[in-house]
Formats: structure tokens, sequence, C-alpha cells
């Protein structure tokens, strides 16, 4: 049980509804970190009074800084800002929810001080998935999944003695914005169009990524390594409803699902409360009006960025780092309406096909691998531009 708790990107949606989850159960909280977001995290701190916030922007530090002149909290900018969130002494739990690679070194940290860890941040285990969980196991420090799809997978396991007994892992899917339209209808589709997830309430990257599976795509990618899977024991399937946040299937041909309402604190609660249980401010699912629960395969040919994901695992190495590098340098120029939908997988698979792979990276070429994804995309839409 979390007693005292560090938050990285508490601005953001999940940052926000796990304060949801702090209010009802009185969590203390320690640090709070976000990216440049002034007005909500001097709400938050007033509120909370942590002793160390953090802007990982330095002017917006500043201005941060001067309004808060005279509470006793500290405030601090920048990576050595997340790194000293995610160590603070008093907190038991470190929550990374940050977007992007930004929460790789954060998160390596927190487990260098045997903190547990709510993992939010996708990009951790896609990039360096290998290194986190073998620094976790050195260190004792537990690592418990926040995606709604991963928490559903844990909670299916709490009960599993042998590992050995899981025939495979079905990651569900909501299919995004754009479900059930080919290629040529969405290819030229713009940022307000794919800013609509039926289910979910989230940031636009997420919901961007959700749209074009890319979101699944390393979720896949984290199902293999939270849970030490080749990639031929990890599926996909589309269930539009969020009813069911994923399945095990078993040897012996049992499935077990987690149910519930598309609400995250459901899933943010559990990594804070496990291996307990307690009543939770998000909805509750109504099996009488939630209606029929559908399944159907996903279409790689018009969402092609779940291939290219898991074309990437496949490859292992540094792949899965320039996978998720080259997909938000795309996603960062689709939210500045400079390219359309389409072009997204296009600029990702070109970065995948130009960079070479390296085998057993060390967190240097991880984090070299990420640049050069960057650039080669940033090179290829000043060619298309």
């Amino acid at each position: 049980m979390t007693h005292c708790i560090s938050i990285l990107g508490s601005t953001g949606s999940i940052g926000m509804q796990t304060l949801d989850v702090v209010d009802a159960l009185g969590i203390r909280v320690a640090a709070l970190a976000a990216g440049r977001n002034v007005d909500r995290i001097e709400q938050q701190t007033r509120k909370y009074l942590p002793r160390l916030v953090v802007l990982y922007d330095e002017a917006a530090a500043g201005v941060l800084r001067e309004r808060l002149r005279g509470l006793d909290v500290e405030v601090r900018s920048g990576m050595d800002g997340l790194l000293a969130a995610a160590q603070i002494e008093e907190a038991d739990t470190v929550l990374t929810a940050v977007v992007g690679m930004v929460g790789l070194r954060p998160t390596l940290a927190a487990i260098e001080k045997r903190k547990k860890i709510a993992l939010a941040n996708k990009e951790t285990l896609v990039c360096a998935g290998e290194l986190v969980m073998a620094a976790a196991a050195r260190c004792g420090a537990e690592i418990v999944p926040v995606d709604s799809e991963h928490s559903a997978i844990f909670q299916c396991l709490q009960t599993c003695r042998d590992r050995g007994e899981v025939d495979r892992i079905i990651l569900t899917c909501s299919g995004g914005t754009f479900y059930g339209k080919k290629k040529e209808e969405i290819y030229g589709a713009r940022r307000g169009e794919a800013l609509n997830n039926p289910n979910w309430d989230m940031g636009a990257k997420v919901t961007l990524d959700s749209a074009t599976l890319m979101n699944k795509g390393l979720e896949v990618i984290e199902a293999m390594r939270l849970y030490h899977l080749p990639l031929e024991q990890v599926s996909v399937v589309i269930h539009r409803e969020s009813i069911i946040h994923s399945m095990v299937e078993y040897c012996d041909g049992a499935v077990l699902a987690q149910l519930g309402a598309p609400d995250m604190r459901l899933p943010i609660q559990y990594a804070l409360t496990h291996p307990n249980r307690m009543p939770c401010p998000a909805r509750r699912l109504d099996l009488l009006q939630c209606g029929a629960l559908t399944f159907a395969a996903p279409d790689l040919e018009t969402f092609p960025c779940l291939r290219i994901a898991m074309d990437a695992a496949r490859a292992g190495g540094t792949a899965c780092a320039v996978l998720n590098g080259a997909g938000e340098a795309a996603a960062s120029l689709f939210l500045q309406d400079k390219i359309v939908f389409g072009q997204i997988p296009e600029l990702v698979e070109y970065a995948l096909e130009r960079l070479p792979v390296r085998r057993d990276p060390s967190l240097e070429e991880i984090l070299e691998a990420d640049a050069q994804a960057r650039a080669a995309v940033a090179e290829r839409y000043q060619h298309l531009a």
C-alpha cells in the first residue's frame, strides 16, 4: 500500500486522475513534476504542499518559483529536477506518467532507490525494457503497470503459480477514432479528426497513438518485457466497448479477463494499493447496461503502425528505440499540422529502414538510437516539405 507518492507527469490526464485517487485514499504527496504547465502545477502545489515541485521547462520553473515564493516548497527544473523527484526519500512509490523518452532515466533512478514504480510511461519498457527489468530485479524494486491493458494482465496473473502455464496474452484495443475506415478515407486526416477517441479521455499524444494503433504496438512490446514472453505469445483483438481490458489464455484453454468501466482511476488505484484492494472513485461497471461485447481482428493494412511495431519487436535491439523515437517525432509533426495522418507510419518506417539495429544495447546506445530516429524523421520531413 502506497503511503507517500511522487508523481512525474502530474498535470497530464494520468497525473490528474492519480490525484483523484490520492484524495480518496489519503496518500501524502512528496513531489510533483510536469513539463511546463505553470497554472495547473501551482494549483496542485498549493493544495498538496509537496516538498519538491519540478517543471522540466526552465523558464516555466522560474515563473513558478516566483509564484510560490513564501511557501516551503523547493522548485527545480530539467532532468536534474526529474531525477530528484524520482529519488525523493520520503516517497515509497513513484508514478511515472511523463510522456516520451524523458521518462526513462527518472524511472531507472527510482528503481535504484528501490521505489515501487507505478508505470504509466510506455517508452521506458519499449526502448529499454531489458535494462529496466534487469535493474528492477537487481535492486528489488517492484514495477506495477498503470496502463489499463497491462493492469488487466497483471491482475489476471495474480493467481498464476507458474508462468509456463500461460499460453498467450490477449491485448484488447478500442480501435481508435478511425475504426472501420479504409486507408484512402483517412490518409489525409488532420489533428481535429484524429483526437476523438470513442471511449477514453487521454492526452493528445496517447489519443493519436490510439488512432494509428501505434499505442497497441507499443503495448505489445511492453507485454513482452513485463512478462518475459516472445512476440508469438502476445496478440491483439479489437474490442470497441473497452469493457474487457485484456485477457490471459492458459495452456488448458481457460481465458481469464479483467472487466471494468473505461476509467483510468481503477488501474491507477490498483497500482498504488497492490496487493490490496480498496473502494475506488472510479465509476462501476453495470453489466446490464454495457450491451453486447464484440471482437475483431485489427486491420494492419489501414493501420500499419501496429505491424511496424511488431516488426520492430521481432528485430529487437535498438529497433524498438528507433520505432518509439520516430513515432514521437512523427506524432509531433502531425499535432503541429505539418503532416497528414497517413504520413505518420511512412515516416516511422523510413527511420527503421534507414538505421541499423544494435544488439544488446547500452543505455547510451538506446538514447543515441532515439536521437538518430528523430533526426531521420526531421530529415525526411524536410525533403517532403
